[in-house]
């Protein structure tokens, strides 16, 4: 849709005074983007010298963060939320070594719920650390309101022998509700305890990330509004630094994001927000839907649907199995692509893309390239760590995990024969299995040689001892690259680092496929991908070392907080997440596995959760516990409803995705159908009439 074609709704938000607070709101596919880009070239005709924050969604608003502390001469880096992650585990490190003067002194029980895994109780104080810094509640406050909530849940605790809260509560865990005064009293400084540690390390979080100058966009946005307030000069400046502001996607904005675009632009004059309450994705890290659209002047409601969705037939398919599921849908990409359909036009969506595999498997085998975005690790990607455990085989021969990866992938292919002869002993008793002192040791690793890293493999492979035990073939393949090897080494001082890992995946790494075909595509546009972040990577650390750069791929390829944005790949099929689908249309949209507990999820509740009102409210019990969940968390769920919650979300991302779709769209899933009691089975429900 052009300006031309604008409806009448369309046509006055386009019209609609440019210096009012204006909101753009609409079902999924009813043109709000449309309108938004209209009114934005409106603006920019009209005032052509008049800055404009045009952003596609309310998280872009950690750049002017930036900005604002800039300006106040604290210039910061803007990291994700896997820096973010590390830097909070650092912070933890002394609780687990039990350090805190509290813990010493006995003023804390270190018997608190969820310390008894310290790696998933890190995770999910992060997690709610996250969401505390987006809704500006701080450290103190997180504190003060947990101690208020516990003292007031446990002073005057509710019925928990209610015939309602019994039937809502699962079987397994009817016992946490079967509790007396005593046991109240123990769960009650359990509590008590774990909002004292949680309040301890995320007023360290913040400190540290202030200190370091290195923020994720929610730390930004916090640390900005507090500059704001308390700095009238840069609120002056700020405020004159932009007149207008487009804002799509609205609904997903967070408190924090909410408060600085009110503290730039007061009373929202010349701010206009497009987005649907009723279409937030992400209320459950943080997004106030509720509170998106406040304060504006000006409303208009588009009604009118420009797309598909779930408007047209939608094709529906069942498979017996996951692996006929994605044979199918390659097929009918396939056959779209025949007719005329190019290959950015279609796109499979997924609620996640953390485990696609299967599917993009399906397609390449299919002759049809693909570009995965989302969250999807892509330093977990099987093609990067290929290109990863080259470049550790030059950095460090010695990390055998990778060594073996080389030596038994494409370019190599060894046999588990040749591998075990590489691992074997020397053929000669006297040959020297460890450096001599002082001897140079064969790797470019700095630091003093550690003997006990020279393990046979290692060593075999660099200096040949069982070159003579090999096959002809094999022996030569090896000395290939033991060549290719000592090549690299001595380019590594004298080249950049781009250049180095260029170097290295040419000489050694294996195309996928034939020239040109959809596994060779596809095979270099990771290999693009993971260049770029490692490139990125370095220039942002002017003494970075190939070890440093291997370390940190190794620390992405470990989270569960990586992700990949999407980027211009003509003449791939995309395989996208909700959120990386966000704002996007395609002529064909599959949207597979559309099954109970992938799409949607299952509700799986954090360790602890957090509310205003009761404050904490962590899940396990500990201790002398005769339960393994707690009173308080049963009664949370059952009155809160988060599972409920919970499967409205994911059926509103459902829905967007279907409404991703400007032409044909196929719903498809895998497997016999559930009852849909835990979670809702959306193809079924599509079948129904």
């Amino acid at each position: 849709m052009n300006e031309r074609t604008l409806d009448e709704l369309q046509r006055a938000a386009v019209d609609a005074d440019l210096d009012v607070a204006l909101a753009i709101i609409g079902a999924c596919g009813t043109g709000k983007s449309t309108a938004l880009r209209a009114r934005r070239e409106r603006i920019a005709a009209a005032f052509p010298d008049a800055p404009v924050l045009a952003l596609a969604d309310p998280h872009e608003l950690a750049a002017v963060a930036s900005e604002v502390l800039a300006l106040g001469g604290r210039a910061i880096a803007l990291i994700d939320d896997v820096d973010a992650a590390a830097l909070f585990a650092h912070g933890a490190q002394s609780l687990f070594a039990l350090e805190w003067d509290e813990l010493v002194a006995g003023e804390i029980d270190p018997e608190v719920p969820g310390l008894r895994s310290p790696e998933r109780f890190l995770e999910s104080a992060f997690r709610l650390i996250r969401k505390l810094r987006g809704a500006l509640i701080s450290p103190a406050t997180l504190l003060d309101r947990a101690l208020a909530g516990a003292t007031e849940f446990y002073a005057k605790p509710p019925n928990f022998a209610h015939p309602d809260l019994l039937y809502a509560t699962k079987d397994a865990y009817r016992d946490s509700l079967d509790v007396d005064a005593r046991e109240l009293e123990r769960q009650y400084q359990r509590e008590v305890d774990l909002a004292r540690v949680l309040a301890r390390l995320y007023d360290y979080y913040v400190a540290l990330v202030a200190e370091r100058g290195r923020m994720t966009g929610r730390d930004a946005i916090a640390a900005a509004i507090e500059l704001l307030d308390s700095d009238e000069n840069v609120r002056t400046q700020m405020q004159a630094r932009y007149r207008f502001a487009s804002i799509d996607d609205a609904q997903e904005s967070t408190l924090g994001e909410r408060a600085l675009l009110e503290r730039l632009f007061p009373n929202l004059r010349g701010v206009t927000l497009a987005g649907d309450a009723s279409a937030a994705t992400s209320t459950f890290r943080g997004a106030r839907p509720d509170r998106a659209f406040d304060g504006v002047a000006t409303t208009i409601e588009l009604r009118t649907a420009h797309r598909i969705g779930r408007r047209a037939p939608i094709s529906l398919f069942r498979a017996a199995d996951e692996r006929e599921e994605a044979r199918t849908i390659a097929e009918r990409v396939a056959e779209r692509e025949r007719a005329g359909t190019p290959p950015h036009e279609i796109a499979l969506i997924f609620r996640s893309v953390g485990d696609v595999h299967r599917y993009e498997e399906a397609l390449l085998d299919a002759g049809i390239p693909v570009a995965v975005s989302g969250d999807v690790n892509l330093f977990a990607d099987r093609r990067a760590l290929d290109a990863v455990a080259l470049l550790w085989t030059l950095w460090d021969p010695f990390r055998h995990e990778y060594l073996l990866r080389v030596l038994a992938g494409r370019a190599l292919n060894l046999s588990d024969a040749s591998l075990a002869t590489l691992c074997a002993e020397p053929p000669d008793a006297q040959t020297a299995l460890f450096n001599l002192e002082g001897e140079n040791a064969p790797t470019t690793r700095s630091g003093r040689w550690d003997p006990r890293r020279d393990l046979r493999l290692g060593w075999n492979v660099l200096h040949g001892e069982r070159d003579a035990a090999l096959s002809d073939s094999a022996r030569a393949r090896l000395v290939r690259f033991r060549e290719q090897r000592a090549r690299w080494v001595a380019a590594l001082p004298r080249i950049g680092l781009g250049e180095l890992l260029r170097m290295v995946w040419s000489d050694a790494l294996a195309a996928e496929g034939a020239p040109d075909s959809a596994r060779a595509r596809s095979q270099q546009l990771v290999l693009r991908r993971l260049h770029a972040r490692l490139r990125d990577y370095a220039a942002q650390r002017e003494h970075a070392t190939l070890g440093d750069l291997l370390h940190y791929a190794q620390t992405r390829a470990e989270s569960d907080l990586e992700s990949c944005e999407p980027d211009a790949a003509e003449g791939f099929v995309h395989l996208l997440s909700i959120d990386a689908a966000r704002g996007r249309e395609f002529s064909y949209v599959a949207v597979p596995d559309a099954r109970a507990g992938s799409f949607p999820r299952w509700y799986v509740p954090d360790a602890f959760l957090f509310s205003p009102k009761l404050g904490m409210i962590p899940k396990e019990n500990v201790g002398d516990a005769r339960a393994s969940r707690t009173a308080k968390f049963s009664y949370y769920l059952y009155r809160a409803k988060t599972r409920e919650a919970y499967n409205a979300e994911e059926r509103r991302a459902f829905d967007y995705a279907l409404a991703r779709a400007s032409g044909e769209l196929l719903v498809s899933a895998s497997g016999r159908a559930t009852r849909g009691v835990t979670a809702p089975e959306f193809l079924e429900e599509l079948r129904r009439p």
